[in-house]
């Protein structure tokens, strides 16, 4: 049995999970739709609600043509036409331009290009060359050499390679970073436990929990190829500075940061760090700064390894709630709170 109160608000927020749970009719237009159509709100008085399209159509309903409540929705239309797009891309020996891939797919160049990075926070181009060096990242651990894996990633040479501004070197990644060292330190803060790990181009993880084994395991899980040095004393003086900066957030730590990411994940970051403390942003306020997709930052969000030097924690849901956090929603209400509270001070 609907609740109609409770429909009728879905229909008041066009509320597109609910779609597929009932669609509305309108008796003054004869017409029925699914809770999220965008078409101007009806009175409520000339609404009924139907469990299924089919019941509607049988009280004598014709399905909206804006919403199509009888089958996919626009948006999901939009959805199986960009996976469409993504196996084209995947599967096409030769790189399609946006014109090519658009023709393939039925739809025009800008549209195409706009729904592919609602979905996907990239543009068709750069989710096909974030694919080549997936593959890359894949041949390269079997290869006999950088070029044989780049050929059979897709590329054309080795040039382009060196030219993606990685932290590591295709030969190394072909060694699985074998020859990198990490250095990390481990001090109680006000969170816990911190962990502050460097390469030899700087801070490349800041890492929060309850126990000095569960950092190391998870520094271990995030460059597991990396040879890892313990050196409490030869970082010492950044994780003063990493403690400092959690007690007191005026005084942000300045720290050489070396950060590991995709294009898309660099720029979401570094929107983060343009945040002032003691404020915080939406997921759809970044992806309307990014014009990208809220889903496509909190990803990129949930990938940091720099918690507090790269403040994911100063982004919250839509509604105000916390939403997540890699380190758990205690650690993030905490620095928020922290936060606030030295805006405030004279």
């Amino acid at each position: 049995m609907l609740d109609a109160d409770r429909c009728w608000q879905a229909v008041c927020a066009r509320d597109a999970m609910q779609d597929g749970q009932f669609v509305f009719a309108v008796r003054s237009t004869g017409i029925y739709c699914r809770p999220s159509c965008p078409a101007r709100r009806p009175r409520r008085d000339n609404v009924s609600f139907h469990a299924a399209a089919s019941d509607a159509a049988a009280a004598g309903f014709r399905p909206c043509k804006r919403c199509s409540p009888q089958g996919q929705s626009p948006a999901e239309q939009l959805d199986a036409l960009v996976v469409a797009a993504c196996r084209l891309l995947t599967d096409s020996e030769q790189r399609l331009t946006l014109a090519q891939l658009a023709a393939r797919i039925g739809l025009s160049a800008s549209h195409l290009a706009r729904a592919f990075k609602a979905r996907t926070g990239l543009t068709p181009n750069a989710w096909s060359a974030a694919q080549r060096r997936t593959r890359l990242d894949t041949q390269l651990a079997k290869a006999d050499s950088v070029l044989d894996a780049a050929l059979a990633a897709g590329y054309s040479g080795t040039r382009a390679l060196y030219q993606l501004g990685e932290a590591l070197s295709p030969a190394q990644r072909r060694r699985q970073a074998a020859g990198e060292c990490l250095r990390y330190a481990i001090a109680a803060c006000p969170l816990g436990q911190v962990l502050l790990a460097s390469s030899a181009k700087g801070v490349c993880a800041v890492l929060f929990a309850d126990s000095p084994a569960a950092l190391e395991e998870e520094l271990r899980q995030r460059f597991a190829a990396a040879h890892l040095q313990r050196d409490d004393n030869g970082l010492g003086d950044w994780l003063q500075q990493l403690l400092a900066h959690l007690q007191e957030p005026q005084r942000a730590a300045q720290l050489p940061l070396d950060i590991r990411g995709t294009v898309f994940q660099q720029q979401v970051w570094r929107a983060l760090q343009q945040i002032p403390p003691g404020q915080t942003r939406n997921y759809a306020e970044l992806a309307a700064q990014l014009d990208s997709h809220p889903r496509a930052v909190a990803r990129a969000c949930a990938s940091n390894a720099l918690g507090l030097l790269v403040p994911c924690h100063r982004v919250i849901a839509s509604n105000g709630s916390l939403s997540g956090y890699r380190w758990g929603l205690a650690r993030k209400a905490a620095l928020l709170k922290q936060e606030a509270s030295a805006s405030l001070e004279p």
